[in-house]
């Protein structure tokens, strides 16, 4: 061998780092495709969405009007008139009633769930009904509550019955949520308050529920959010009225889903206007609600 010629291993090293650059190049170029293609893939699913939300937002706003708080709905053969004050206070009130029924309960059934009975064989029993809950169709509920709160208990088309269908729909998300939130908390929360001599009961009002708050109110915050979009439940057991509620019992009431649901469908330029004011509503009120609990949460936080 000359004395002018490189060793062998510095060949193969030099081969060796030409493959690395080489697939380092490969890999890179790999990556940058894959995130383009991710970014329009994110695009295309999202332009849609925010499409129809802008349109809403934009075109409800600027309907909006002191009659659509101050005047009732008036519908007729001829046209529609009036505003959505009917709507809107039975929107309120349906929300109300349902949460004061599912939050307290969903509550402490993610607490025992969490706490007090985490193996248990009717601890599992509860999460495989909240499951199946969970998993029915909404229309399915509102059907089982026309059939056993309308007809067989005999409560009519009512707010009681069309908030009672709706928290049996919020109850397994409020359930599960909290369940889950609670097992997020670090066990040495727990160990480091019952070594201070807390009582069981004491350490989970004080700290595991303190701890487990935003995601408690989060999972409390999507059931509203999507119970007050919901229509089918509301068809078979709260009816429709175009008054304001005046009983929970034997009286029908108005709400927000079904002015989009029924008025957008009718020829009259005046009930496609009140559709879309009340998108615009329902999307204000889902955004309120979430500002709302993240301003509550933060501000429980720094107590």
């Amino acid at each position: 061998m000359s004395e002018t010629a490189e060793p062998l291993w510095q060949d193969d090293f030099s081969d060796r780092r030409k493959r690395i650059q080489d697939s380092l190049l490969r890999r890179r170029s790999i990556d940058r495709v894959t995130k383009v293609f991710t970014v329009l893939a994110v695009i295309a699913l999202l332009y849609p969405l925010i499409d129809m939300i802008l349109m809403f937002a934009y075109k409800g706003a600027t309907l909006i009007s002191t009659t659509t708080f101050t005047q009732l709905t008036a519908l007729n053969s001829a046209t529609v008139t009036g505003g959505l004050q009917n709507a809107i206070s039975g929107t309120v009130l349906l929300i109300a009633l349902s949460s004061a029924i599912s939050v307290p309960l969903g509550v402490m059934g993610g607490i025992y769930l969490a706490e007090f009975s985490p193996r248990g064989r009717f601890s599992g029993i509860i999460r495989f009904v909240a499951d199946i809950l969970a998993a029915v169709p909404s229309i399915v509920l509102g059907y089982a509550g026309l059939l056993f709160l309308v007809l067989y208990l005999g409560w009519g088309f009512s707010a009681l019955a069309g908030a009672l269908t709706l928290s049996v729909f919020m109850f397994p998300y409020i359930l599960r949520t909290t369940e889950l939130s609670l097992k997020n908390v670090p066990q040495s929360y727990r160990e480091a308050a019952m070594a201070l001599g807390s009582s069981k009961t004491n350490m989970i009002s004080r700290v595991t529920l303190r701890a487990a708050l935003p995601g408690i109110s989060t999972g409390i915050i999507l059931s509203m959010s999507i119970a007050s979009g919901e229509t089918a439940q509301l068809l078979y057991t709260a009816g429709y009225s175009g008054f304001n509620p005046t009983a929970l019992l034997h009286s029908p009431v108005g709400y927000l889903t079904y002015v989009v649901y029924v008025f957008s469908q009718l020829s009259f330029p005046t009930s496609q206007n009140l559709a879309l004011v009340a998108s615009f509503l329902l999307l204000v009120f889902v955004i309120s609600l979430n500002v709302a609990a993240r301003l509550l949460v933060r501000r429980m936080a720094k107590g």
